[in-house]
């Protein structure tokens, strides 16, 4: 579940997903960003804000071989209205546990999904006591964007005899 957190620094916006489609680093896409000036009262840019924040943007971008079009795609890819209740595209994941002798030995990860921006918590039905931790993988192919690439099994701590 979940899997969808951003840093509070991007305001809601995925920039992990939106900086790896570019293929960036996410602090880049950050500086970039930092250059847009948002359109007033919720409505969109005029024509001329929106050529300044493009120019912005691209002034930081293009020295990375980012070109506008793909900057239109990736950011067309992953544009959302969060004040309507709407998230980024995303894939839901799916796993299997592989159980041997009542005990979680590995899980075999069968559909990878997509659109991830944090590692989701992964629970196992009926063994809540088992820690997985997730591992995600972030490209330029946006449907294998913010996928799963493994889930593992996490050893229990041993217990101290310490008081």
């Amino acid at each position: 579940s979940g899997g969808y957190d951003t840093d509070p620094k991007d305001r809601g916006r995925p920039v992990v997903l939106v900086a790896a489609g570019l293929g960036v680093p996410t602090e880049i896409f950050r500086k970039a960003f930092s250059g847009v000036t948002p359109a007033r009262g919720g409505g969109g840019p005029s024509p001329e804000q929106a050529r300044q924040n493009k120019e912005a943007l691209m002034k930081v971008l293009s020295p990375y071989k980012v070109t506008n079009e793909r900057l239109d795609q990736v950011s067309n890819y992953y544009r959302y209205r969060r004040d309507r209740g709407e998230l980024w595209k995303t894939i839901p994941a799916k796993a299997e546990a592989v159980v041997e002798n009542g005990v979680v030995k590995r899980i075999e990860v069968k559909e990878t999904g997509a659109g991830y921006s944090s590692p989701p918590a992964a629970t196992i039905q009926g063994m809540t006591a088992t820690k997985l931790a997730v591992t995600l993988f972030f490209d330029k192919e946006l449907k294998k964007n913010g996928s799963i690439s493994k889930i593992e099994v996490m050893p229990d701590k041993p217990q101290s005899s310490e008081p």
